[in-house]
This record gives structure tokens, C-alpha cells and sequence, in this order.
């Protein structure tokens, strides 16, 4: 059995991706969760998931972290020291379509993976929560201790639940838990269904970009590399 792995899940999602990447690079070992989903067009994972495996330290394992048996001979076969949790349903506008596959994955499956990392004595989890979670607040700039009570849709909801979760477990266990709300992603190999790729597609062939409050929103965006720089530090 291999020591010091690093589990991360959504290892084909654009952040997921990113990391896993660096942490190859690095000399890790890494073992790589996706369920491969079709939020967005799965060609897109695909690509990036076989770059990934190019590397002899990284195994791929396709699995929803909703299946709790399949997760747990993950843990049995190997010795998983950290966790970077990044699987998750996302999207803001789907969730008010379809709230039940949100509360499926984000909250139960994020369940799984605190269960797992008591049991099994993980050293560290790491999960992504979201800057939505500040919801219905005039205060800004946003600062970590303000409060985060009010949530505007079921995706933000299901973040501020997960960091509840987590703060619970890390007291009841004693584990080490560091949760991470990451601010509007982009870069390379970035999502298509976010707004930063959309304007881009649209300004490229000359098509009309549609915007909404008549254009007097304000939004700041963070470079992949500066979200996987500041994973690293934590891990």
C-alpha cells in the first residue's frame, strides 16, 4: 500500500484538472475521482483527462462521490493522506432548474467524504465552497467574517451547507479541514458555460453579448494559476 496519496476529486473538472496537474509534476501520487458528468460537454473532461494520465503516478477512477461503496474501496485499497474535494454540481442558473441533483451531489456527497476522512484519518481535507455563499449582502468588499445567512439559490445554499459540515466534523473529529471560496475562475481550459468563455465565443464571431441589470455589474475574477498556487500553500 502507497503512503502519502493525494485524492482529488472532479480531477477532470477545470480546477481539478489544474491541480492534479502540478501535483503529477511534483512527484505525487494521485488518484483521480470523476463521475464524467454532462453539465457541460464531457469531450471537454475528456481532453483533459487524458493528459492527466499520460503520468504513471496519477489512477483514474470513474465514480460519483454518491456511491459511498464505491468511494470506500478507494480508501481500503490505498492510503489516501489528503483530500483536495473539488467534485460538485455547479452552476448557479442550472440549480434553479434542477435543485435536486445539487443537494444529491453537494450535500450528500460531500458527506461521503467527511465520513471518509474520519474514518480513515485523513490529514487534511481541502473543499471548494463559493463566493455565492455571501448571497443577499450590500457589504462589500466581501471579508470571511461577515455573516453568510442569506443565500440567494439552492448551489450557494448547498456551499454554505458544506461549510457547516465541515465545521462540524473538524470539531467532533478533530480533523483538519480548510474550505475555499473560490471567486469566479477562469483561464486555460476553463469552463464553457461561464461568462468570461461566453463573451469570448461571442466577441470571436462577431455575435451581440447579451448582459443583464444593464450591463452595471461589477465582478472580480481569479487566474487558475493563482487558485492552484494558494492549494498548494494550504496542502
Amino acid at each position: 500500500m502507497k503512503k502519502n496519496i493525494h485524492l482529488v476529486t472532479g480531477c477532470a473538472g477545470f480546477i481539478g484538472f489544474h491541480i492534479t496537474e502540478i501535483l503529477l509534476k511534483q512527484g505525487f501520487t494521485v488518484i483521480g475521482i470523476d463521475n464524467m458528468n454532462k453539465y457541460y460537454d464531457v469531450k471537454l473532461k475528456s481532453k483533459r483527462l487524458s493528459i492527466l494520465k499520460q503520468k504513471n503516478n496519477f489512477k483514474f477512477f470513474k465514480i460519483d462521490i454518491c456511491n459511498f461503496s464505491k468511494m470506500l474501496m478507494i480508501f481500503n485499497k490505498y492510503k489516501i493522506s489528503k483530500i483536495i474535494h473539488l467534485a460538485a454540481q455547479a452552476g448557479i442558473r442550472y440549480s434553479l432548474i434542477n435543485p435536486k441533483k445539487y443537494v444529491q451531489t453537494n450535500i450528500n456527497g460531500f458527506f461521503n467524504i467527511l465520513e471518509l476522512t474520519k474514518r480513515f484519518n485523513v490529514k487534511h481535507l481541502l473543499f471548494a465552497s463559493s463566493s455565492s455563499v455571501y448571497g443577499n449582502t450590500n457589504d462589500v468588499p466581501f471579508k470571511e467574517n461577515q455573516s453568510t445567512d442569506k443565500p440567494l439559490q439552492i448551489y450557494a445554499t448547498t456551499k454554505k451547507s458544506n461549510e457547516l459540515m465541515a465545521y462540524c466534523y473538524s470539531n467532533l473529529h478533530n480533523l483538519s479541514i480548510t474550505g475555499l471560496r473560490f471567486f469566479t475562475v477562469y483561464g486555460p481550459w476553463g469552463r464553457p458555460d461561464m461568462a468570461i468563455y461566453i463573451f469570448t465565443e461571442k466577441i470571436l464571431s462577431n455575435k451581440p453579448v447579451k448582459i443583464f441589470n444593464n450591463g452595471n455589474h461589477s465582478r472580480d475574477f481569479t487566474y487558475i494559476t493563482d487558485i492552484v498556487g494558494g492549494i498548494l500553500k494550504l496542502l
